[in-house]
């Protein structure tokens, strides 16, 4: 006889459910039973979102505050900079001697450009404190234009104020820098320094063999005979040639005119001095290129007598770095790659 407990006889025990239901209940997951067990939990899950939501808005908010802050201070240093130079020019003082640096490329739109060297230069003449205006030079040239202005207005202080004007050359003052020199009174240099350089240049390239072994034609449509005059894609003419030679002669003899003009009898003249050749500074003192061997503070103790030296060199302020780095620097770019074609001191 079969005993009615034991498990898998139908209706044995009244109290368990059958098989199936207590498998698909143990299969069911835990949280679909908790949904079962809690009713509502689709308004406690919009909740939740729209809290994070709400919350993630702050901060962004937050952030955006904070960026807005942050720039107000940035604007607010750059003023106070820009203020703090610009009142920090010619002003009535003890005695001194005023340095203007000339460093670097000698083009416009830089630090060494005629406008922000004339500036300084005026700013250090103007000031009645200053007992001499020194030039401390450490530059391999550039732009013949902006050599000539400085020059020029060099000449024209030294007249206008009846104060000396000394250069004196660190590493090197060649091509457009020496032009510069050429205007002060005396000029002093390191026994090694580099000077000379007193010549013209015009380079570039040309790519018409490769263009031609490659198959490329180049199309270039100019109204005027010579308006693609040095383009790198296009032929050399002979003529082309001989115009561009004959304006680098001119603009040499303009050189040497200056040179000559502000060295006078000091300068010992030779075949090689006018060739674009360089000489270390004790050859150029032998040659009248340079006076002395000296420093800048040998020429504030020695020579102006004054040993305190004030700095009235015109530089970019912050606002102007940061606006040359991040708002112009692709059209600065352009520019010089189309000035660099013309003619050069260095």
């Amino acid at each position: 006889m079969t005993d009615p407990q034991q498990p898998g006889i139908p209706g044995s025990d009244k109290n368990f459910p059958p098989s199936q239901d207590l498998w698909s209940q143990s299969a069911a997951p835990s949280g679909a039973r908790a949904a079962v067990q809690e009713p509502g939990w689709e308004r406690a899950t919009l909740e939740k979102l729209a809290f994070a939501a709400l919350s993630e808005q702050r901060s962004a908010r937050r952030w955006k505050i904070f960026f807005r802050f942050a720039w107000l201070l940035l604007i607010v240093a750059l003023a106070w900079g820009a203020m703090r130079q610009a009142s920090t020019g010619a002003s009535k003082s003890t005695p001194h001697t005023a340095v203007v640096d000339i460093k670097g490329e000698i083009a416009s739109g830089a630090e060494a450009s005629a406008e922000f060297v004339v500036a300084a230069m005026r700013s250090a003449f103007e000031d009645e404190g200053s007992q001499a205006v020194v030039l401390l030079i450490n530059s391999p040239g550039g732009s013949p234009v902006q050599a000539g202005i400085i020059n020029d207005e060099i000449v024209r202080l030294k007249v206008k104020y009846n104060k000396p004007v000394y250069a004196v050359v660190e590493e090197t003052c060649a091509s457009a820098a020496y032009y510069i020199a050429a205007a002060a009174d005396e000029i002093f240099v390191d026994k090694a320094s580099i000077v000379g350089s007193i010549g013209v240049l015009m380079d570039g390239f040309g790519f018409t063999g490769i263009m031609e072994k490659l198959g490329v034609e180049r199309r270039l449509l100019t109204a005027g005979e010579n308006k693609g005059f040095l383009d790198p894609f296009s032929p050399q003419t002979e003529k082309q040639r001989e115009y561009a030679q004959a304006m680098l002669n001119q603009i040499h003899q303009q050189f040497i005119g200056v040179v000559k003009a502000g060295r006078g009898d000091r300068l010992k003249v030779t075949p090689e001095t006018f060739s674009g050749l360089f000489w270390t500074g004790q050859q150029a003192v032998e040659m009248g290129l340079a006076d002395k061997l000296g420093n800048l503070d040998y020429v504030a103790r020695e020579v102006v007598k004054a040993e305190e030296i004030i700095d009235y060199t015109r530089r970019d302020n912050v606002a102007e770095r940061l606006a040359k780095r991040f708002g112009a620097a692709m059209g600065i770019g352009a520019a010089k790659a189309m000035m660099s074609a013309g003619p050069q001191l260095r």
